[in-house]
């Protein structure tokens, strides 16, 4: 089956995109603990920069659905990224060895200040760039088809093979260049060049082909400013028309009245509420990553309550962005144990895990490139699959196959888990346990997260088409926070149940235990959402 050649171009845009985030993200904690941190500290800082990656498309959906477009969004969004990139190679340029033996704690007297700085500034950048970029490249890939294209589904796949495939070849690749440790932690530097390199061809080829493939069946323009595009003004007219066959009256001058009588005090309601969820979610901050998780927390729950609560919505539009709320709060525990990931796992695979192959040792980084291995060589079967069983009749609604997701991810954990009961204090996990774990994980990524991408195109009213998609990565960010909390809890060997961390009252004293939080909590969340697929599929009123 066919697909229009601007999918293709979103493809290899976010792919080199991509190709800069996870080349960063590989070296990142093993950066951190080269030169600044210890293994807890690096977690967290992790946390908080993946959760504030997944929260500002809120920020950039707003703006580009009120006043920039999509278009222009990426390529801000593009800019800003390879301006961070660049910061963090300054910053490896500068920093000096504080690490003087293997396992060695970090000398203080060195100054690392500056080099600091540099990598927060470069950070601050990345997480402001992908706020404006990545709900809107998302939200275009549904844009090229029309409503009732039973190919989207199968789109959102092929995009997400363009994700990972940057994913994959990017982390042997940065660390390839950039392989440094704690006795060359400037090594890093040539890894972040690679992923600034790569942004900057992400940001050329979008530039240079946009006008001539972006466009819907009709020839109509996509990604335009609101004020300029043909196809937004077309989504609002038909959604006006529904609503008034609907709701008769709706938009008579008394009802006009109640809108803006709702929008003076929708506003301040909502600082109410996201300054009283801050104050709870303080309380038992302990450092500044403490107020970060605060803040995405907050918001995470203000924000979707003010969208809701929006006096234009239609009950079906109240309806489908239920759906949504509902599978967000799902997909919190998806990607708060996927994202292990890149903290630790990768924690686990240097320290813990032995990478031998005969006499030569794999590379820590080169583990993140297991997933988006996976995702290439699956996502085109995933596609086929589900092609099929629509045309048989057959498919699975999304929240069905998202339940089947975090199934497979409560899989993936207990296998682990499995693979590392009975180990002692020296003994190292075979590594092939942990790509089977990668493997089963990332078959489940492809049921639930391009399934998620295309659920929230299709339920969206269009004039909130791109704050739904960042509030649906908002549930992103809230799940990354989660999982540099848990991350923590790591064991790091030679412990006793009296010093061990604790979660929910259980001692985490093996490896095998902390797996096991990750099981449990991804299986029953599978079991509770198969429950709700029911009533899920009711509200979404037809929306596959």
């Amino acid at each position: 089956m066919s697909h229009p050649k601007g999918l293709y171009l979103l493809f290899v845009t976010e792919m080199a995109e991509r190709f800069s985030y996870y080349g960063m993200r590989a070296l990142f904690v093993l950066y951190l603990i080269a030169a600044f941190y210890n293994n807890a500290e690096a977690s967290q800082i992790f946390g908080s920069y993946t959760g504030l990656v997944y929260l500002t498309p809120l920020l950039g959906g707003y703006i580009s659905d009120r006043y920039w477009g999509n278009r222009r969004s990426i390529i801000f969004g593009a800019i800003v990224m390879a301006m961070g990139q660049f910061l963090m190679f300054a910053s490896a340029c500068l920093v000096q060895q504080s690490i003087f033996s293997e396992g060695g704690g970090i000398d203080r007297s060195v100054d690392n200040s500056l080099s600091l700085w540099l990598m927060f500034a470069g950070l601050a950048a990345l997480i402001v760039g992908n706020g404006f970029f990545k709900p809107n490249i998302s939200t275009m890939v549904g844009d090229l088809y029309s409503p009732l294209d039973s190919r989207k589904d199968s789109a959102f796949t092929i995009f997400y093979m363009g994700i990972n495939a940057g994913a994959l070849i990017a982390p042997p690749a940065c660390a390839f260049f950039g392989n440094g440790n704690w006795a060359d932690p400037g090594a890093f530097k040539w890894g972040f060049f690679c992923a600034g390199m790569a942004m900057l061809v992400s940001l050329f080829v979008f530039v240079l082909l946009k006008d001539k493939y972006l466009c819907t069946p009709d020839g109509l323009g996509i990604g335009l400013k609101p004020s300029q595009s043909e196809l937004l003004a077309k989504k609002e007219a038909a959604e006006i028309a529904a609503d008034d066959k609907a709701h008769t009256g709706e938009n008579s001058t008394e009802g006009l009245h109640a809108h803006a009588a709702e929008r003076k005090w929708r506003a301040p309601a909502l600082i109410a509420l996201g300054v009283l969820l801050l104050f709870l979610f303080s309380l038992s901050a302990e450092n500044f990553n403490d107020y970060i998780s605060a803040a995405i927390y907050a918001i995470s729950i203000a924000l979707p309550v003010f969208i809701i609560t929006d006096g234009r919505l239609t009950r079906t539009d109240r309806m489908h962005i239920g759906v949504i709320y509902i599978i967000a709060v799902f997909v919190i525990f998806f990607w708060s144990a996927f994202e292990q990931a890149g903290s630790s796992l990768t924690l686990f695979a240097e320290q813990q895990c032995d990478r031998h192959i005969g006499t030569w040792e794999m590379p820590t980084p080169w583990f993140q490139s297991i997933n988006p291995i996976v995702v290439v060589l699956m996502a085109p079967v995933m596609a086929m699959l589900w092609e099929t069983l629509a045309k048989r009749h057959l498919e699975p609604s999304s929240p069905v196959k998202q339940a089947i997701g975090l199934m497979l991810l409560s899989v993936g954990y207990f296998v682990i888990a499995y693979g590392t009961y009975g180990l002692t204090d020296g003994q190292k996990a075979s590594m092939w346990w942990l790509f089977a774990l990668y493997f089963i994980h990332t078959i489940g990524e492809l049921s639930l997260s391009p399934i998620g991408l295309s659920m929230v195109s299709r339920l969206s009213p269009a004039h909130l088409a791109s704050l739904l998609m960042g509030v649906w990565f908002m549930s992103n960010a809230a799940s990354n926070v989660l999982a540099g909390k848990l991350a923590t809890l790591l064991p790091s060997g030679g412990q006793t149940a009296a010093d061990a961390p604790t979660f929910l009252g259980f001692h985490i004293v093996t490896l095998t235990d902390f797996f096991l939080i990750f099981a449990v909590m991804s299986g029953v969340a599978s079991v509770l959402l198969f429950c709700l697929c029911p009533m899920l599929k009711k509200m979404m009123q037809g929306v596959r």
